[in-house]
Protein backbone atom coordinates (compact mmCIF):
# COMPACT_ATOMS: atom_id res chain seq x y z
CA UNK A 1 0.00 0.00 0.00
CA UNK A 2 1.09 3.38 -0.86
CA UNK A 3 0.52 6.79 1.06
CA UNK A 4 1.19 9.94 -0.96
CA UNK A 5 4.01 12.41 0.68
CA UNK A 6 2.08 14.36 3.47
CA UNK A 7 4.61 16.65 5.87
CA UNK A 8 3.05 16.91 9.39
CA UNK A 9 3.80 20.23 12.00
CA UNK A 10 3.54 18.30 15.04
CA UNK A 11 3.92 19.79 18.30
CA UNK A 12 4.50 16.14 20.17
CA UNK A 13 4.59 12.37 18.88
CA UNK A 14 1.42 11.53 20.11
CA UNK A 15 -0.10 14.08 17.72
CA UNK A 16 2.02 13.02 15.03
CA UNK A 17 0.74 9.34 15.13
CA UNK A 18 -2.45 10.66 15.59
CA UNK A 19 -2.30 12.62 12.19
CA UNK A 20 -0.67 9.80 10.44
CA UNK A 21 -3.38 7.47 11.68
CA UNK A 22 -6.01 9.96 10.42
CA UNK A 23 -3.54 9.88 6.73
CA UNK A 24 -3.92 5.64 6.71
CA UNK A 25 -7.62 6.05 7.32
CA UNK A 26 -8.30 8.81 4.25
CA UNK A 27 -6.15 6.99 2.20
CA UNK A 28 -7.04 3.04 2.10
CA UNK A 29 -9.46 1.48 -0.07
CA UNK A 30 -11.21 -1.10 2.46
CA UNK A 31 -10.40 0.90 6.01
CA UNK A 32 -12.31 -0.17 9.64
CA UNK A 33 -15.15 1.63 10.94
CA UNK A 34 -14.84 5.03 12.23
CA UNK A 35 -14.89 4.43 16.62
CA UNK A 36 -18.89 3.66 17.50
CA UNK A 37 -20.48 3.93 14.08
CA UNK A 38 -21.30 0.86 13.65
CA UNK A 39 -23.93 1.72 16.72
CA UNK A 40 -24.95 5.08 15.19
CA UNK A 41 -25.79 4.03 11.88
CA UNK A 42 -27.87 1.17 13.53
CA UNK A 43 -31.34 1.94 13.85
CA UNK A 44 -32.26 2.61 17.67
CA UNK A 45 -34.33 -0.50 19.43
CA UNK A 46 -32.68 -2.06 22.61
CA UNK A 47 -31.03 -5.49 22.10
CA UNK A 48 -33.63 -8.14 21.84
CA UNK A 49 -33.88 -10.94 24.67
CA UNK A 50 -35.59 -14.18 25.03
CA UNK A 51 -38.23 -12.19 27.07
CA UNK A 52 -38.74 -10.00 24.44
CA UNK A 53 -39.58 -12.91 21.80
CA UNK A 54 -42.13 -14.57 23.91
CA UNK A 55 -44.04 -10.93 24.50
CA UNK A 56 -43.90 -10.49 20.46
CA UNK A 57 -45.67 -14.13 20.25
CA UNK A 58 -48.43 -12.93 23.39
CA UNK A 59 -48.71 -9.98 21.15
CA UNK A 60 -49.01 -12.11 17.97
CA UNK A 61 -46.40 -9.61 16.56
CA UNK A 62 -44.73 -11.61 13.62
CA UNK A 63 -41.40 -12.58 14.51
CA UNK A 64 -38.53 -12.06 12.19
CA UNK A 65 -35.49 -14.09 11.87
CA UNK A 66 -32.68 -14.03 8.78
CA UNK A 67 -29.17 -15.93 8.68
CA UNK A 68 -25.83 -14.11 8.48
CA UNK A 69 -22.35 -15.80 7.83
CA UNK A 70 -20.22 -13.33 8.46
CA UNK A 71 -20.25 -9.45 9.10
CA UNK A 72 -21.19 -8.04 6.39
CA UNK A 73 -24.32 -10.15 6.32
CA UNK A 74 -24.67 -9.64 10.15
CA UNK A 75 -25.11 -5.53 9.06
CA UNK A 76 -27.39 -6.21 6.88
CA UNK A 77 -29.33 -8.23 9.37
CA UNK A 78 -28.84 -5.36 12.31
CA UNK A 79 -29.99 -2.63 9.48
CA UNK A 80 -33.23 -2.99 9.90
CA UNK A 81 -34.47 -2.58 13.35
CA UNK A 82 -37.33 -5.13 12.59
CA UNK A 83 -34.84 -8.14 12.80
CA UNK A 84 -35.77 -10.31 16.23
CA UNK A 85 -32.91 -12.91 15.36
CA UNK A 86 -29.98 -13.26 13.70
CA UNK A 87 -29.13 -17.15 13.14
CA UNK A 88 -25.62 -18.25 12.10
CA UNK A 89 -27.39 -21.18 9.89
CA UNK A 90 -25.07 -24.48 9.42
CA UNK A 91 -26.81 -23.33 5.52
CA UNK A 92 -23.16 -21.65 5.74
CA UNK A 93 -21.61 -24.74 4.11
CA UNK A 94 -23.23 -24.42 1.11
CA UNK A 95 -23.73 -20.74 0.64
CA UNK A 96 -20.27 -20.02 1.92
CA UNK A 97 -17.74 -22.50 1.74
CA UNK A 98 -19.16 -24.39 -1.28
CA UNK A 99 -19.58 -27.62 0.57
CA UNK A 100 -22.29 -30.03 -0.64
CA UNK A 101 -24.46 -30.63 2.95
CA UNK A 102 -24.40 -29.04 6.13
CA UNK A 103 -22.74 -32.11 7.41
CA UNK A 104 -19.36 -31.50 6.06
CA UNK A 105 -19.38 -28.49 8.51
CA UNK A 106 -16.67 -28.46 11.18
CA UNK A 107 -17.52 -26.96 14.50
CA UNK A 108 -14.21 -24.54 14.18
CA UNK A 109 -15.57 -23.57 11.06
CA UNK A 110 -18.93 -22.80 12.48
CA UNK A 111 -17.27 -20.93 15.48
CA UNK A 112 -15.01 -18.82 13.14
CA UNK A 113 -18.44 -17.71 11.32
CA UNK A 114 -19.60 -16.56 14.52
CA UNK A 115 -16.96 -14.74 15.35
CA UNK A 116 -17.96 -12.29 12.10
CA UNK A 117 -21.52 -12.35 12.71
CA UNK A 118 -21.24 -11.42 16.24
CA UNK A 119 -18.91 -8.66 15.40
CA UNK A 120 -21.60 -7.48 13.08
CA UNK A 121 -24.17 -8.09 15.09
CA UNK A 122 -26.26 -5.52 17.08
CA UNK A 123 -30.25 -5.60 18.92
CA UNK A 124 -30.63 -8.71 17.37
CA UNK A 125 -30.89 -12.26 19.36
CA UNK A 126 -28.11 -13.88 17.97
CA UNK A 127 -28.29 -17.49 17.81
CA UNK A 128 -25.99 -20.29 15.79
CA UNK A 129 -26.64 -23.85 14.56
CA UNK A 130 -24.55 -26.88 16.48
CA UNK A 131 -22.90 -28.72 13.61
CA UNK A 132 -23.85 -32.26 12.76
CA UNK A 133 -21.88 -34.38 14.66
CA UNK A 134 -21.12 -32.23 17.48
CA UNK A 135 -24.37 -32.87 20.04
CA UNK A 136 -24.82 -36.69 19.22
CA UNK A 137 -21.99 -37.52 21.71
CA UNK A 138 -21.55 -37.71 25.13
CA UNK A 139 -23.56 -34.90 27.46
CA UNK A 140 -20.33 -33.37 28.61
CA UNK A 141 -18.41 -33.18 25.11
CA UNK A 142 -22.51 -31.30 24.09
CA UNK A 143 -21.90 -29.06 26.56
CA UNK A 144 -17.62 -28.30 25.76
CA UNK A 145 -19.41 -27.53 22.43
CA UNK A 146 -21.80 -25.15 23.22
CA UNK A 147 -19.52 -23.68 25.85
CA UNK A 148 -16.96 -22.76 22.90
CA UNK A 149 -19.76 -21.44 20.83
CA UNK A 150 -20.83 -19.19 23.71
CA UNK A 151 -17.27 -17.91 24.66
CA UNK A 152 -15.55 -18.15 22.25
CA UNK A 153 -18.10 -17.10 19.14
CA UNK A 154 -20.25 -15.12 21.28
CA UNK A 155 -23.54 -16.46 20.53
CA UNK A 156 -26.57 -16.35 22.85
CA UNK A 157 -28.22 -19.29 21.66
CA UNK A 158 -28.10 -22.57 20.12
CA UNK A 159 -30.08 -24.40 17.32
CA UNK A 160 -29.96 -28.21 17.23
CA UNK A 161 -32.26 -30.59 15.22
CA UNK A 162 -34.02 -33.41 16.69
CA UNK A 163 -37.05 -34.54 18.65
CA UNK A 164 -37.44 -36.95 21.37
CA UNK A 165 -33.77 -38.01 21.20
CA UNK A 166 -32.51 -35.05 22.14
CA UNK A 167 -34.17 -33.91 24.90
CA UNK A 168 -31.65 -34.73 27.75
CA UNK A 169 -29.15 -32.54 25.48
CA UNK A 170 -32.08 -29.67 25.55
CA UNK A 171 -32.34 -30.22 29.53
CA UNK A 172 -28.57 -30.55 30.25
CA UNK A 173 -27.94 -27.14 27.96
CA UNK A 174 -30.59 -25.09 29.73
CA UNK A 175 -29.65 -26.15 32.91
CA UNK A 176 -26.04 -24.93 32.28
CA UNK A 177 -27.48 -21.21 31.03
CA UNK A 178 -27.08 -22.06 27.36
CA UNK A 179 -30.98 -21.16 25.59
CA UNK A 180 -31.40 -23.88 23.01
CA UNK A 181 -33.98 -23.17 19.64
CA UNK A 182 -35.30 -26.50 18.33
CA UNK A 183 -35.38 -27.75 15.03
CA UNK A 184 -38.47 -29.90 14.21
CA UNK A 185 -39.64 -31.07 10.52
CA UNK A 186 -37.47 -31.53 7.79
CA UNK A 187 -33.76 -31.85 9.56
CA UNK A 188 -31.35 -30.93 6.97
CA UNK A 189 -28.76 -31.90 8.94
CA UNK A 190 -30.49 -36.07 8.46
CA UNK A 191 -31.23 -35.09 4.47
CA UNK A 192 -29.81 -38.53 3.74
CA UNK A 193 -31.54 -40.78 6.42
CA UNK A 194 -34.51 -38.66 4.90
CA UNK A 195 -34.16 -39.69 1.44
CA UNK A 196 -33.54 -36.11 0.61
CA UNK A 197 -35.00 -32.19 1.24
CA UNK A 198 -38.33 -33.53 1.48
CA UNK A 199 -41.64 -32.09 3.00
CA UNK A 200 -42.20 -34.06 6.20
CA UNK A 201 -45.47 -34.68 8.66
CA UNK A 202 -47.67 -35.54 5.54
CA UNK A 203 -49.23 -38.58 7.27
CA UNK A 204 -50.96 -39.24 10.69
CA UNK A 205 -48.22 -40.63 11.88
CA UNK A 206 -45.59 -38.29 10.29
CA UNK A 207 -47.56 -35.24 12.04
CA UNK A 208 -48.27 -36.87 15.24
CA UNK A 209 -44.28 -37.83 15.46
CA UNK A 210 -43.84 -33.87 14.95
CA UNK A 211 -46.04 -32.39 17.51
CA UNK A 212 -44.65 -35.09 20.06
CA UNK A 213 -41.05 -33.78 19.45
CA UNK A 214 -42.30 -30.16 19.46
CA UNK A 215 -43.72 -30.73 22.81
CA UNK A 216 -41.10 -32.83 24.34
CA UNK A 217 -38.32 -30.19 23.41
CA UNK A 218 -40.67 -27.50 24.99
CA UNK A 219 -40.72 -29.55 28.46
CA UNK A 220 -37.24 -29.90 28.07
CA UNK A 221 -36.53 -26.21 28.06
CA UNK A 222 -36.65 -24.89 24.58
CA UNK A 223 -37.07 -21.41 24.52
CA UNK A 224 -38.26 -21.14 20.51
CA UNK A 225 -38.89 -23.97 17.66
CA UNK A 226 -38.09 -24.17 14.29
CA UNK A 227 -40.74 -25.49 12.06
CA UNK A 228 -39.22 -26.59 8.30
CA UNK A 229 -41.13 -27.33 5.89
CA UNK A 230 -44.09 -29.14 6.84
CA UNK A 231 -47.67 -28.51 6.08
CA UNK A 232 -49.02 -25.40 7.20
CA UNK A 233 -51.84 -26.84 8.96
CA UNK A 234 -49.84 -28.81 11.24
CA UNK A 235 -47.36 -25.90 12.02
CA UNK A 236 -50.61 -23.68 12.58
CA UNK A 237 -51.86 -26.88 15.16
CA UNK A 238 -48.31 -26.98 16.40
CA UNK A 239 -48.39 -23.11 17.33
CA UNK A 240 -51.25 -23.18 18.93
CA UNK A 241 -50.27 -26.30 21.19
CA UNK A 242 -46.52 -24.58 22.46
CA UNK A 243 -46.02 -21.73 24.90
CA UNK A 244 -42.67 -20.73 22.81
CA UNK A 245 -42.53 -18.97 19.63
CA UNK A 246 -42.76 -21.15 16.44
CA UNK A 247 -40.64 -19.82 13.40
CA UNK A 248 -41.48 -21.30 10.25
CA UNK A 249 -39.28 -22.15 6.62
CA UNK A 250 -42.04 -23.42 4.17
CA UNK A 251 -44.47 -24.15 7.45
CA UNK A 252 -47.14 -21.21 6.03
CA UNK A 253 -48.03 -18.41 7.65
CA UNK A 254 -49.70 -19.46 10.87
CA UNK A 255 -46.01 -19.52 12.47
CA UNK A 256 -44.95 -17.15 15.48
CA UNK A 257 -42.51 -16.10 13.12
CA UNK A 258 -40.23 -16.68 9.84
CA UNK A 259 -37.07 -16.81 8.78
CA UNK A 260 -34.93 -17.33 5.17
CA UNK A 261 -31.87 -17.27 4.09
CA UNK A 262 -30.26 -14.01 3.53
CA UNK A 263 -29.11 -15.33 -0.17
CA UNK A 264 -32.46 -16.30 -0.79
CA UNK A 265 -33.62 -13.09 0.10
CA UNK A 266 -31.23 -11.31 -2.02
CA UNK A 267 -31.30 -13.17 -4.66
CA UNK A 268 -27.54 -14.25 -4.63
CA UNK A 269 -27.83 -18.01 -4.28
CA UNK A 270 -28.03 -19.81 -7.74
CA UNK A 271 -28.87 -23.28 -6.20
CA UNK A 272 -31.72 -24.90 -5.99
CA UNK A 273 -34.98 -21.85 -5.15
CA UNK A 274 -37.49 -23.83 -2.58
CA UNK A 275 -41.22 -23.39 -3.31
CA UNK A 276 -41.43 -21.44 0.09
CA UNK A 277 -38.54 -19.25 -1.43
CA UNK A 278 -39.04 -15.52 -2.04
CA UNK A 279 -36.96 -13.27 -3.74
CA UNK A 280 -36.85 -9.72 -2.30
CA UNK A 281 -34.16 -8.03 -4.21
CA UNK A 282 -31.72 -9.20 -7.34
CA UNK A 283 -28.50 -8.61 -6.05
CA UNK A 284 -27.23 -10.87 -8.30
CA UNK A 285 -27.55 -9.74 -11.38
CA UNK A 286 -26.35 -6.22 -10.12
CA UNK A 287 -23.13 -7.77 -9.06
CA UNK A 288 -22.38 -9.72 -12.05
CA UNK A 289 -23.21 -6.46 -14.15
CA UNK A 290 -20.98 -4.58 -11.74
CA UNK A 291 -17.60 -7.16 -12.04
CA UNK A 292 -18.35 -7.19 -15.78
CA UNK A 293 -18.25 -3.44 -16.20
CA UNK A 294 -15.14 -3.30 -14.10
CA UNK A 295 -13.67 -5.83 -16.13
CA UNK A 296 -14.29 -3.84 -19.50
CA UNK A 297 -13.25 -1.07 -17.36
CA UNK A 298 -9.67 -2.50 -16.74
CA UNK A 299 -9.49 -3.67 -20.15
CA UNK A 300 -9.80 -0.78 -22.25
CA UNK A 301 -7.86 1.61 -19.84
CA UNK A 302 -10.78 3.94 -18.46
CA UNK A 303 -9.74 2.72 -15.24
CA UNK A 304 -8.54 4.28 -12.82
CA UNK A 305 -8.95 7.87 -14.25
CA UNK A 306 -4.88 9.63 -14.01
CA UNK A 307 -6.92 12.72 -12.29
CA UNK A 308 -9.70 11.31 -10.51
CA UNK A 309 -8.56 8.07 -9.07
CA UNK A 310 -4.84 8.24 -9.12
CA UNK A 311 -2.54 10.29 -6.77
CA UNK A 312 0.37 12.48 -7.92
CA UNK A 313 3.71 13.37 -6.53
CA UNK A 314 4.83 17.11 -6.23
CA UNK A 315 6.50 18.06 -9.20
CA UNK A 316 9.47 19.50 -7.50
CA UNK A 317 10.14 16.19 -5.69
CA UNK A 318 9.43 14.04 -8.74
CA UNK A 319 12.22 16.31 -10.42
CA UNK A 320 14.74 15.65 -7.54
CA UNK A 321 13.92 11.40 -7.53
CA UNK A 322 14.75 11.99 -11.49
CA UNK A 323 17.94 13.46 -10.98
CA UNK A 324 18.85 11.37 -8.60
CA UNK A 325 18.02 8.77 -10.53
CA UNK A 326 19.97 9.94 -13.50
CA UNK A 327 22.96 10.49 -11.25
CA UNK A 328 23.03 6.74 -9.74
CA UNK A 329 23.03 5.15 -13.35
CA UNK A 330 25.40 7.59 -14.95
CA UNK A 331 27.86 5.96 -11.84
Amino acid sequence: MRYPQVFFKASSPLRFVAAFGECQRRWMSVRPLASGSLESTAPPRKKVTIQGLHALRSSKTPISMITAYDYPTALACSSSSLTDITLVGDSLAQVALGYTSTTQLTLDEMIHHIKAVSRGTTHPFLVADMPFGTYNESLEETVRNAVRMVREGGVEGVKMEGGVEIVDVVRKLTQVGIPVMGHVGLLPQRHAALSGYRVQGRSVDGARKIVQDALALQDAGAFSMVLEAIPKELANYVTEKLRIPTIGIGAGPGTSGQVLVIDDIMGTWSGHKAKFVRRFADLKSVRDIGVQHYNEAVRDGSFPDPTSESYSMDPTEWTKFLEGETTRDAK
